[in-house]
């Protein structure tokens, strides 16, 4: 191990560490590999050789070999990785290969991912190859971490990266969004329902089909009886399980039960449809029950199952879920929220706007499963009688909804996806007592504003101002990310620029995280995510963190909208070491600076190119000169270098 890569290892250590992979450094415990290694030599001499790092993750053998110099992370002979001996001694990625080529050879292992690392925390590369039992090897795109290789991730990494084939995860979200689109059709086609109906329609009948474990609902009773509707009788058991659910105070119950009456009072619902041979209500409850109802029932995943539903209804309905300022949270920033504000199973949570309560089972989740690693909790019964999840579900989680059928949706979405709706209030938040709502002691805010409906007559309805408001709800010390559009950041107009100025007041910003700009697919909308800790005045020379994530691994796909490719997990890690000063980076994604109310508080204003040119940076540019200064001197235009040149 040279001096001078020292701090290299200890940085790779670091990032092992961080994403939870244990290897062992300069050889191995396990025999069979320590014996293949005595021959390792990268001389050629058949001596002893031993990688960086080497170890085992599931059944893929990992190999790291890492260089201070970035000029030593890789030579190649053409278009292949030069495994002469000076290439493999002096080249991070060829010493990586040199090392899996020897042990697919000498071992069993058949699966090895073999990685070159150069430079440090701020400037580096780190280049996977993967090898397999033929020798043949390939390149892989470069990563930020090692978020992806460990127990969790590693064979998703596979299948994708590697496999280039569709995961579990994916044929499923590939089947919702399918599921999503027959729906709409057969609400539409069957039920001749309006846009603004078709989510309670749907959340009513899951409500329903809760009750069929408790005996109280049967879907073979719907019948098309003229006498009991079959709408009548998905109405009561809607009505048993918001009791089972202990909604309450009853008029609370009796505003949600009051929204789903459109399921007993539409005679088109409840007549047999002569296409189907049933009453379109039985064709959706077995529907639901086969396809959505057993996925969200049985699922520890955060993934708001109906909001993706109702994503998908208002992505077909031309525009009305942006008339009203809907833009509903995709899961992966729901998630993100909940790494950024390092939520803990002891925070109360309040979210204001809280549409299909997407951030509310997000924290809910986040928190549940901190308990249950933490505990070792087993069982669904340890799960459901442990006092502390008990308290988040009853004490800890709390949101407004203006919109009465969105707050019933969001009820409904609670009590399918573990409770937790206890604390749900269908009111306008801009018209709460923000002393008054201290007293809930959220140690959590998390927010997305409704969007664009903010005017110079009516200012208070600005991005910025719900976010202010926010702020001056919660506890002092308290952690708040919202996330907006990119022009709330900049402040606009006059009477954005004041609030942005009270903010600073009364409020720290810790940053802003520009986002893809397909986040919020076909809406149209440029978000950021801006957090803060509410109650603590902004100290002047308060250095904030101004983050460019727009390449987050997120793409659009024809026909399915936002995919997850597999860089997403690394680039997310990169953001969230970045943001919690585990590691620097460039100015590109990251710049610190001090801050006025009169700023644009976003990456784009503050960027600056601090990058040092390398020397192979300065040979190929001097290089493009000497060729371009060539080809014009045949062309006879060498006058434009002092020559005479041709006339």
């Amino acid at each position: 191990m040279a001096k001078k890569e020292v701090k290299t290892d200890l940085w790779v250590r670091d990032l092992l560490k961080d994403a939870g992979i244990e290897l062992e450094p300069q050889g191995s415990s396990v025999k069979e590999l320590n014996d293949a290694l005595k021959t390792a030599s990268k001389s050629g001499t058949g001596n002893a050789g031993y990688p960086e790092y080497i170890g085992i993750v599931r059944d893929y053998l990992i190999v790291i070999e890492d260089k201070a110099d970035m000029n030593n992370h890789v030579k190649m002979n053409g278009t292949v990785i030069d495994l002469e001996i000076p290439a493999v001694r002096d080249y991070a990625m060829n010493g990586a290969l040199f090392y899996a080529q020897h042990l697919i050879k000498n071992t069993s292992y058949r699966k090895v991912l073999a990685f070159g690392v150069s430079g440090n925390e701020k400037r580096h590369r780190i280049s996977p190859i993967y090898v397999d039992e033929t020798e043949y090897y390939r390149e892989l795109p470069d990563v930020e971490s090692f978020i992806s290789f460990n127990e969790k991730n590693i064979d998703e990494y596979y299948t994708k990266e590697i496999l280039q084939e569709q995961t579990d995860v994916e044929k499923e979200t590939a089947e919702i969004l399918k599921d999503a689109a027959e729906l709409h059709e057969d609400l539409r086609n069957y039920g001749n329902l309006k846009d603004i109906d078709k989510p309670l329609v749907v959340s009513g009948i899951l409500l329903a089909l809760n009750e069929v474990e408790h005996k109280n609902f049967n879907i073979d009773s719907l019948n098309g009886d003229q006498q009991k509707t079959d709408g009548q009788k998905i109405y009561d058991a809607i009505e048993s399980n918001l009791k089972r659910a202990k909604v309450a105070p009853d008029v609370k119950r009796d505003k949600i039960l009051s929204q789903f009456s459109i399921i007993k009072d539409t005679t088109i619902l409840n007549q047999v449809n002569a296409t189907l041979g049933k009453t379109p209500l039985k064709y959706y409850t077995e529907f639901l029950y086969e396809r959505i109802y057993k996925c969200i029932k049985y699922t520890r995943s955060a993934e708001d199952y109906l909001g993706r539903f109702y994503g998908e209804f208002m992505s077909y309905s031309g525009g009305d879920g942006q008339t009203l300022g809907i833009v509903l949270t995709p899961k992966h920033i729901t998630e993100l929220f909940c790494e950024l504000v390092d939520i803990k199973p002891t925070d109360i949570v309040l979210d204001p706007c809280c549409g299909t309560a997407g951030f509310l089972i997000a924290a809910m989740h986040n928190m549940f499963n901190q308990i249950i690693d933490s505990k070792g909790l087993k069982t669904k019964a340890d799960v459901q009688n442990d006092p502390d999840i008990k308290n988040i579900r009853k004490n800890q989680l709390h949101g407004f909804e203006l919109q009465p059928y969105m707050f019933t949706i969001a009820t409904t979405n609670m009590i399918l996806r573990g409770d937790g709706k206890s604390n749900l209030i269908n009111a306008d938040f801009l018209a709460q007592d923000t002393d008054k709502l201290q007293l809930k002691g959220a140690t959590v805010g998390m927010m997305n504003p409704p969007y664009s409906q903010g005017s110079k007559k009516n200012p208070n309805l600005y991005e910025i101002c719900f976010t202010e408001h926010l702020l001056d709800s919660l506890v002092e010390g308290a952690r708040c990310a919202v996330i907006v559009p990119q022009s709330s950041m900049t402040g606009k107009s006059k009477e954005e620029q004041a609030v942005k100025t009270n903010i600073l007041k009364h409020h720290t910003l810790e940053g802003v995280i520009t986002l893809n700009k397909d986040t919020f697919y076909g809406v149209g909308v440029l978000p950021c995510i801006a957090i803060f800790t509410a109650g603590e005045p902004h100290p002047k020379d308060k250095i904030c963190k101004f983050i460019n994530f727009e390449d987050d691994g997120w793409k659009v796909s024809p026909h399915v909208g936002l995919i997850q490719t597999e860089s997403a997990k690394d680039k997310k890690q990169h953001l969230l070491d970045v943001w919690f000063n585990k590691i620097e980076s460039k100015t590109s994604f990251c710049v610190k600076s001090t801050v006025e109310a009169t700023d644009e508080w976003l990456h784009s204003f503050y960027y600056f190119n601090d990058e040092i040119p390398t020397d192979s940076d300065f040979e190929k540019t001097i290089g493009d000169y000497l060729t371009f200064e060539f080809s014009m001197i045949m062309q006879g235009r060498d006058y434009l270098f002092g020559g005479e040149g041709d006339e």
